[in-house]
């Protein structure tokens, strides 16, 4: 008897001991309870995104203003910084805002003024590059990708719109399109850009400017030479891989380089203005493009082609109009072997044309 009594008495101990024991460890340890969190709630908006990507480039940007040899001011863009290096600031802009000028002046966005020596520019790619010196270039831009771009991203545009007033101006919109084609007039003729479209407000003075996603990076270069004045809401720029390839050749002051075909072309559905070059062709033929000179030794003369010839495909590829031969003619490479698909007096011919660069 004594024995189960202190057996009970031994239990009711050590379930006294035990849970004082819990007790005790829960009140001093925290094991079981539940540590209160403080959610701090954070709002991200397009709003905030954009002003942080505008704060991250606006110190690259530049008004670019060109004078003739009299100091007349003739034109009126924008440019901005993509390399600095130990002495330089080097300067995106278009082609057709510095050309035909003697002197050009930038401006950055703290308002000092530096006068700019044009390194190299090229009329198809419509781009030029600049050179100031470093302690005018306050920062570079980030380079970005218009490839990796969809249609429907939020895009904005940075740039001087009527000259210096209104320099650092933004324009917000969307991506558009891409892979446009857009025929340009240049001085040897009519030439077919690839280029970006957006919604973005593009005015005279953003040519040269940068287009930019979401996270201030440059997806392309404005030019407001791609913009007709009867067309709202269609802005056009040249996209940032297409202007990237030509920079190492400009920085050097190198012509970019492109194939020769050696002839002078005409379009195919303005047949009727041929008879000045005592030509006639199939009126029934209304796309291509007609050989109406040919060059001595060029790559088309030596390929066998003639005068008259109505070239319809390159490479399989149907021929428009004599842009768009040039715009696929410059897809190719010099030694490129490129095929020709001509109609002489009715009947279908193909040859090869090996490109050259020069006449030899």
């Amino acid at each position: 008897m004594k024995a189960k009594t202190k057996f009970v008495v031994g239990c009711t101990i050590f379930l006294f001991i035990g849970v004082a024991g819990t007790i005790f460890v829960y009140n001093n340890f925290n094991l079981y309870k539940t540590k209160e969190t403080k959610v701090t709630r954070v709002k991200i908006t397009e709003k905030n995104t954009i002003k942080k990507a505008i704060n991250k480039v606006k110190d690259s940007v530049f008004v670019v203003e060109t004078y003739d040899q009299f100091n007349n001011k003739v034109g009126t863009g924008t440019g901005f910084v993509y390399k600095i290096d130990n002495n330089y600031g080097y300067i995106i802009t278009n082609h057709h805002v510095i050309s035909n000028s003697e002197n050009i002046i930038v401006t950055n966005i703290s308002g000092a003024e530096a006068k700019a020596k044009l390194l190299g520019s090229d009329e198809y790619s419509d781009i030029a590059v600049l050179v100031v010196d470093k302690k005018y270039a306050l920062k570079k831009i980030e380079m970005g990708s218009s490839s990796n771009s969809e249609i429907g991203d939020t895009v904005f545009a940075v740039g001087s719109p009527l000259g210096k007033k209104y320099m650092g101006t933004v324009t917000k919109g969307i991506l558009s399109g891409k892979e446009r084609q857009v025929e340009v007039s240049l001085t040897n003729g009519s030439f077919i850009m690839e280029v970006l479209q957006t919604d973005a407000a593009i005015n005279p003075g953003n040519s040269g400017g940068p287009l930019l996603n979401i996270n201030g990076e440059v997806i392309g270069v404005t030019s407001m030479k791609l913009v007709e004045d009867e067309i709202e809401g269609m802005g056009f720029a040249i996209p940032i891989e297409l202007v990237s390839a030509s920079l190492s050749d400009l920085e050097q002051g190198k012509e970019i380089e492109r194939p020769l075909f050696g002839a002078q072309l005409f379009d195919a559905d303005k047949a009727y203005y041929l008879r000045n070059y005592n030509i006639d062709i199939n009126q029934d033929i209304k796309e291509g493009t007609i050989i109406v000179k040919l060059e001595d030794n060029s790559p088309a003369s030596k390929s066998g082609l003639q005068i008259g010839d109505v070239i319809t495909k390159l490479d399989d590829k149907k021929v428009e109009n004599a842009a768009h031969f040039r715009y696929l003619l410059y897809k190719h490479h010099i030694g490129d072997k490129l095929k020709v698909t001509y109609n002489r007096n009715g009947k279908e011919q193909m040859t090869e044309v090996v490109l050259n660069k020069k006449i030899s």
